[in-house]
């Protein structure tokens, strides 16, 4: 039988009301230790290990993620395996966060000495600072909850969102410290759309060379119009005898001469093109070209030296194939 809607609707509030006050109760429990993992954690020499089982294992795999997206070096190791060989892994260097709600996980609790043999500083994330692994620890960070979200009070939920709040929170607080700006973010997501907009430059998507569509001045309109169709990018560049641009002409200046009613094959380049132009030099980021092309509503640019040579060109469609836009 199918429950009602209203009380589908209903249960989903009262989960998230669940995780949400667990959350604001885990924020009256950031204290010195909090403070004391910060330290601990900035101050690693080597990388941050995350290990914890079951559903610890899953939300410290992402904590680690976080981590190491974030500027702080770090991966997950499943206590299990880490028995097996994987304990080979961590060296005296790094940094341990064993994640264990009960604080009483074996797989975890049987590594804890090796960890120890190796002076290798151990955060303790539990619901209870008394717990053997609470006790074995040199910070223990409070992840306990009033109660879990699901009515059995028995599946990890509530807990599991605290404990990945607060990985987040330590994530953040490693991010401010260490001065991470957007384009280290960018670095280390090259494949991602803002990794492409932060660290893409124009001279990495625009046409070089026999690509770039140029003219010089008095040539024929018609013969521009040559050009432009066979470097396909909308637009031809008008240059001087150095290759130092003069002007543009581009589909949308072609449609204006047309709106005139005039012979096309008795004008030629220097009537109809637009001049000066806009133009961009090469190390400036595509994101930047975007923006320009946006900003003045025109759908191609020339790229130019720092003497104003033409070095290259590039449209919208360039971006667009790039991901940039």
């Amino acid at each position: 039988m199918t429950l009602p809607r209203q009380q589908l609707l209903t249960l989903a509030q009262e989960v998230l009301d669940t995780e949400a006050q667990a959350i604001l109760a885990l924020k009256g429990r950031i204290d010195g230790a909090f403070a004391d993992a910060c330290e601990r954690l900035y101050d690693c020499r080597g990388r941050i290990v995350v290990t914890g089982m079951g559903k610890s294992g899953h939300i410290g795999g992402k904590i680690a993620a976080t981590l190491a997206s974030t500027g702080s070096p770090a991966f997950f190791v499943h206590p299990g395996e880490a028995s097996h060989g994987d304990l080979g892994m961590i060296t005296a260097d790094d940094v341990v966060i064993a994640i264990s709600n009960s604080g009483s996980t074996s797989e975890i609790l049987e590594i804890v000495p090796i960890i120890r043999r190796l002076d290798v500083p151990l955060i303790a994330m539990t619901g209870s600072a008394a717990s053997p692994l609470g006790q074995l620890a040199d910070i223990h960070l409070d992840i306990s909850v009033e109660k879990e979200a699901c009515p059995l009070n028995l599946a990890p939920t509530s807990s599991t969102t605290v404990t990945l709040a607060l990985g987040d929170a330590l994530a953040v607080s490693l991010l401010k410290i260490r001065g991470f700006t957007a384009e280290d973010f960018a670095r280390s997501h090259p494949g991602g759309k803002l990794g492409r907009r932060l660290l893409l430059s124009v001279g990495d998507v625009m046409h070089k060379e026999a690509d770039i569509p140029s003219v010089r001045p008095g040539t024929p309109l018609t013969e521009a119009l040559m050009e432009m169709t066979a470097k396909s990018l909308g637009c031809t560049t008008v240059t001087d005898g150095d290759g130092r641009l003069i002007g543009i002409y581009t589909d949308g200046d072609l449609r204006r001469t047309l709106d005139r009613q005039v012979d096309l094959r008795q004008l030629t380049i220097d009537s109809e093109m637009t001049s000066p132009c806009r133009s961009i030099t090469a190390d400036a980021l595509a994101v930047d070209a975007l923006n320009m092309m946006e900003r003045h509503n025109i759908n191609a640019l020339p790229v130019v030296d720092g003497e104003g040579k033409v070095i290259g060109a590039l449209n919208m469609l360039d971006l667009l194939r790039a991901g940039v836009v």
